[in-house]
């Protein structure tokens, strides 16, 4: 009897919330599981499972373009979402970032990142001293950088990959390369990854972290499951909390030495320390940092997962590969000869990493926003104030109802004249975001990617060795990618 009144008096509460959710909640109308519509368990399963967005791009396969994802939570997979959600429309307020953004990396001393601000003034004030670092003619400085780490990989693949004739994994290497060439803008220093072979403490660090996000996730949806999770990963996070301390002094003890021992090097951190010069509200060395920390994860580990992607997709297609080889050994007669303006005229390069951005993109997940308290519509659906809302890259890039073919690799979908394809959305790819809050960095990642592929490509004959990967099917995702293996043979074309 005892255990029968205390399993009514726990039933009756939860019936009524159940019966609440399901005939009076705002979300009501929208489809989803109806699980999803009760409870953020479901949620919390994927994204602790690490493949969420491909769970959340079968539902919209099943219910739609709109999908509710937890009780207060829906994702779009539509053009028009994406600029309904992130961009600017006259008349109607911005959706300003959730509170999920809450609580990242150098949280606990104050202040924020550009990336992780929530504020609309302080981000537009941030991204207007930050845009200095990103200028026409701060990226015609900063070439000469990207061009010393992406010689050292190309130095290191033919000790490893021609001399010594082993197979690499190129995922590990073009990921250790896009790490040291972001800290060497960013921070004013390589982390010399390719240089050692091995990850810095602080690359491996971040890695940790984005992997305890969902942890962290679970924690604020599922107070009580979230605290055994906690209990049960103790020990890492532990370990990934005095890391993230130890990344955080790294990043600000670089601050300081620089602000101190000012330098003409064309990195960020000399065009900032003008700003820091000249502004009335100079950015202080914690606030310089955060950025510095920030833009050290935007800017590596999402040009590592495009060419990743392009060379596992164009090394199983002669053709494709044959003549990306043409143009980019036809372009350029030396080695020496090779730069970014002329690699990013090449006509085939553009197509190829826009579809491995398409196909494969950069950050899968659906950045959340928060609905305007009034209320406002995406996708002419009115949605009420206070909803969390997003577009799930994965899902709108891979949607039969925005791309012909969209699990196929077709370069040839983003050129003018490709007529099979004159119905594909292709702003339904949003790789670098859109509106205010678009990358910042995007034209520097174009001169990065173009770069890096020209010197391999001009260098090396490559051959991918494990065909067996998908990527799809072998990838999990927490905040960025978790890809597999890329294993390449290589052999030097000159010989």
């Amino acid at each position: 009897m005892w255990f029968w009144h205390h399993s009514t008096t726990l039933f009756w509460p939860i019936a009524v919330l159940i019966l609440y959710t399901i005939v009076t909640h705002p979300l009501r109308k929208f489809p989803g599981p109806f699980l999803c519509s009760v409870s953020n368990l479901p949620f919390s399963i994927w994204f602790n499972s690490g493949r969420k967005e491909f769970t959340i791009h079968a539902l919209h396969d099943k219910y739609g373009p709109v999908v509710r994802i937890a009780p207060n939570e829906l994702s779009f997979n539509t053009a028009q979402s994406w600029k309904d959600i992130y961009g600017f429309r006259t008349g109607h307020q911005s959706f300003l970032k959730s509170e999920w953004n809450e609580g990242v990396s150098f949280a606990d001393q104050g202040v924020h990142g550009v990336i992780s601000s929530r504020d609309p003034k302080e981000h537009a004030h941030m991204r207007r001293y930050l845009s200095h670092a990103f200028s026409a003619q701060a990226l015609k400085e900063q070439e000469v950088l990207v061009h010393e780490i992406v010689d050292m990989l190309v130095r290191r693949i033919r000790e490893i990959g021609v001399e010594k004739g082993e197979v690499m994994d190129l995922e590990r290497w073009l990921r250790m390369c896009t790490f040291d060439i972001t800290g060497s803008l960013v921070l004013g220093r390589s982390f010399d990854a390719v240089k050692d072979g091995g990850q810095h403490p602080s690359v491996k660090f971040i890695h940790e972290a984005l992997q305890q996000m969902k942890v962290v996730d679970t924690m604020k949806r599922l107070p009580i499951l979230g605290k055994l999770l906690a209990l049960l990963s103790l020990r890492a996070l532990m370990k990934v909390m005095h890391a993230n301390t130890a990344h955080e002094q790294f990043c600000i003890n670089i601050i300081k030495e620089r602000l101190s021992n000012p330098s003409a090097r064309p990195d960020f951190l000399t065009r900032l320390q003008d700003v820091h010069n000249e502004e009335s509200d100079k950015p202080v060395d914690i606030q310089l940092a955060a950025h510095s920390s920030e833009l050290l994860v935007a800017g590596s580990d999402t040009s590592n997962t495009t060419l990743v992607t392009l060379l596992n997709f164009v090394l199983r297609d002669t053709s494709i590969y044959n003549q990306l080889c043409t143009q980019i050994r036809t372009k350029f007669s030396t080695y020496e000869a090779i730069n970014a303006q002329d690699a990013a005229s090449i006509p085939f390069i553009r197509p190829l990493i826009l579809e491995a951005m398409r196909i494969y993109p950069p950050v899968p997940f659906g950045l959340p926003r928060t609905v305007p308290s009034s209320g406002d519509t995406v996708d002419g659906c009115f949605i009420p104030g206070g909803t969390t809302v997003s577009t799930n890259a994965l899902s709108a890039a891979l949607s039969e109802k925005n791309f012909v073919r969209p699990l196929e690799y077709i370069p040839a979908r983003w050129e003018k004249s490709a007529a099979e394809h004159s119905t594909d959305s292709l702003e339904a790819s949003q790789p670098f975001s859109l509106g205010s809050r678009g990358c910042l960095g995007q034209n520097l990642a174009w001169v990065e990617m173009n770069l890096i592929l020209c010197k391999l490509i001009w260098s090396f004959d490559l051959e991918l060795v494990n065909k067996d990967m998908d990527l799809h099917r072998d990838s999990k995702t927490n905040i960025l990618w978790e890809s597999p293996p890329l294993h390449i043979r290589v052999t030097d074309r000159r010989r």
